[in-house]
């Protein structure tokens, strides 16, 4: 086998891929996907940590791209407006049939569904930490972190089951609007 293989990480995602989705998660040994992809397990290993990491690899992009618009946020913007800017930001990094795939592979195993739970906490984190580096005091940086990943999760959740295939902004501003409707139709406190 040669020393050198273009696109290793391509192929090895694609070979996972397709052994979780026709045998499961469990079922599936790194052995297996490196040969899928004609590849070694040692070249699977340089690429990979373990084969969660072949579903879970994109999320430092993913943090990265939230919490840079939230960095980039103009200084006068609100909270939620800077949390906005992220989730309008956060859009550009999926594809749409690697996240449908994904998804799919994630809801038919525990363990993952657990793995995810435990990443968009990560990034809900990440959004606060930007929020009270860019001045913006708790609770509030936490609120408008927590009530972002809320948003977040219900736009990806429309925007990968969408049989129309509209556009991540579509989803994520009509999120936005039932939000504001929410908002508008709680009762004020008692004094």
């Amino acid at each position: 086998m040669a020393r050198w293989e273009p696109n290793a990480a391509g192929r090895l995602r694609e070979a996972a891929f397709e052994l979780f989705e026709q045998r499961g998660y469990e079922q599936t040994t790194v052995a297996e996907i490196a040969a899928r992809a004609g590849l070694t397990q040692r070249t699977f290993f340089r690429h990979f940590a373990d084969k969660r990491e072949v579903l879970f690899r994109g999320s430092n992009e993913l943090r990265d791209t939230l919490v840079t618009a939230i960095d980039e946020a103009p200084e006068a913007a609100s909270a939620l407006e800077a949390v906005i800017a992220a989730l309008e930001a956060a859009g550009g990094v999926f594809v749409r049939d690697f996240a449908q795939r994904r998804r799919a592979i994630i809801l038919a195993n525990p363990e993952l569904q657990e793995r995810e739970l435990i990443k968009l906490a990560s990034l809900t984190r990440a959004l606060a930490d930007a929020l009270r580096s860019g001045g913006i005091p708790d609770p509030i940086a936490g609120l408008a972190a927590e009530t972002g990943m809320a948003v977040f999760r219900i736009t990806f959740e429309r925007w990968v089951t969408d049989p129309a295939e509209r556009p991540w902004a579509e989803h994520l501003h009509e999120a936005l609007a039932e939000l504001g409707d929410l908002v508008l139709s709680a009762p004020a406190p008692a004094s």
